[in-house]
């Protein structure tokens, strides 16, 4: 039987991928277009959807508003839609809560339900042709093969944990924090240990001292106290897509200095109103002579071991090296993520993508993998890039922009070019 080939094919549909869908249907209206996302419905890091946690972006850098203001899809159109529009507007904020920003995302995923095929998970890509790429899609315990001009992969973060670390019923990474706590019901904890020191630790922090009245919280970091993010203007601008072309073009010296000076915009730093709060909390306990809140600075963990009552966890102080063990009923660690290797997923097709001295794959400005001489198909990337395009490449703040790039890349390199693009 013949199979049809289709213009793209997307890997994952979180954010990336959503937006990538409103920029076909907007810039590239005839495309022939499915996307393949594991999950078995649209989410994003639930496990940290507490309420009250808000965006650390802006609500006009949502998924399209950047590339076309008038989009359906924005989250201004969203608000419309539920009738909120006014209410928002008399909030006076410019970053929603994360639980009001995944809602827009749930809403907008369900303008192109039938574009995509969820609880199926691409294993590997290979070339059929120089034309077309086969990409082969496990679901359940069927394998079953597409066949694709382009493909874009927007697979997404996977969680990082210590080296020797492994998950367990009381060791955690904090994308599971709601999740775990959802399936301990009325839980009352003697202790709990958070180690970290960024965003997503000090929102833990936050909230299992906020809704766990009788549990010590205690933040393991290696800082001498949490960093705030610098969100001001001129920082910001290492977010606007103009920067990326600077930073795509630096030459390798360059590029280090900038990402290294462009750290305390994204990485372990927080948001100064969550630090203030954390502190008032600290003191607060302090003045009453009941700490429950306890800031383990300048520490580390030197090891963690599972028992029949619980966990021991010895905690070094690093001026002195003296250590102190503290028993505790769960570890939280809030210790970041990392870019999933685009060559898991490439699979036969990576043999024909050019790499450079660091291995990584080489990537054009358009997000598209660099191939050998020969084939047409294409393989573009949503995350992995900040080595090539910098720090804000793959964040959100950049994904309607980013998207907009890749569907006319797209569509220069063939004769399917939509009008006006």
């Amino acid at each position: 039987m013949h199979t049809p080939v289709r213009d793209v094919v997307g890997i994952g549909f979180g954010p990336s991928n959503l937006a990538l869908a409103a920029a076909l249907e907007e810039e590239h209206g005839g495309a022939d277009a499915v996307f393949f996302e594991k999950q078995p419905a649209f989410g994003w890091h639930r496990g940290m959807l507490i309420d009250g946690a808000t965006m650390q972006v802006h609500f006009l850098k949502d998924l399209v508003s950047l590339r076309n203001p008038a989009s359906p899809y924005s989250f201004l159109a969203y608000l419309h839609a539920r009738g909120r529009l006014v209410d928002f507007v008399n909030h006076k904020t410019m970053f929603p809560t994360r639980l009001e920003f995944h809602d827009y995302l749930e809403w907008a995923a369900a303008a192109f339900e039938e574009r995509v095929r969820y609880g199926a998970e691409v294993v590997s890509l290979r070339p059929h042709d120089d034309e077309a790429l086969e990409v082969v899609v496990r679901q359940g315990d069927e394998l079953e093969t597409h066949l694709a001009r382009d493909v874009v992969i927007g697979a997404g973060l996977e969680p990082v944990l210590p080296e020797g670390v492994r998950p367990g019923e009381r060791i955690w990474h904090t994308e599971d924090l709601l999740t775990r706590l959802g399936e301990r019901g009325d839980w009352e904890p003697r202790r709990i240990v958070v180690v970290g020191a960024g965003q997503s630790a000090a929102e833990a922090v936050e909230y299992l001292h906020r809704t766990l009245a009788r549990a010590e919280v205690c933040a393991v970091f290696a800082r001498y106290g949490y960093s705030p993010a610098d969100d001001s203007p001129f920082a910001n601008r290492v977010f606007d897509p103009e920067a990326v072309d600077h930073y795509y073009a630096a030459p390798g010296d360059v590029k280090r200095m900038l990402f290294e000076y462009s750290r305390n915009t994204n990485y372990s730093v927080v948001d100064l109103d969550l630090i203030d709060e954390l502190y008032r909390r600290a003191y607060a306990e302090k003045v009453a002579g009941a700490e429950r809140l306890r800031i383990l600075n300048a520490s580390r963990v030197l090891d963690v071991a599972d028992g029949p009552g619980g966990l021991r966890v010895r905690v070094a102080f690093l001026p002195t090296g003296e250590v102190t063990a503290l028993d505790a009923d769960a570890v939280v660690y809030a210790t970041g993520y990392r870019e999933r290797d685009p060559f898991d997923l490439l699979g036969e097709a990576g043999a024909h993508c050019r790499t450079g001295p660091d291995g990584r794959p080489v990537v054009g400005r358009d997000y598209r993998i660099a191939t050998e001489p020969g084939p047409a198909w294409g393989v573009y990337l949503q995350g992995a890039t900040e080595h090539s395009h910098g720090i804000a490449s793959s964040l959100l703040s950049m994904t309607a922009v980013r998207t907009g790039e890749i569907v006319r890349s797209m569509a220069r390199r063939s004769a399917r070019v939509a009008p006006g693009v």
